[in-house]
């Protein structure tokens, strides 16, 4: 299982070092550049399932690629 944690920085060699304790976790840190591309995806998803849920309204692929 895989867990992705928000840590304040200065709490964060704390809480590493805690986690690398543990003999069956493996903790990695993310660049903040990972961790925004990360996020941006896990909001995309989201956002392609309140579509499919109808509760948000879609934009034909059509129509973005001829606003570019």
């Amino acid at each position: 299982m895989k867990i992705i944690l928000e840590i304040k920085d200065e709490k964060a060699p704390f809480i590493l070092e805690v986690l690398r304790n543990f003999k069956d976790v493996k903790a990695t840190p993310l660049s903040n550049y990972k961790a925004d591309v990360l996020e941006g995806i896990k909001e995309a998803v989201e956002e392609v399932n309140l579509i499919k849920q109808g509760k948000l309204k879609g934009i034909p692929a059509r129509e973005l690629l001829n606003e570019l």
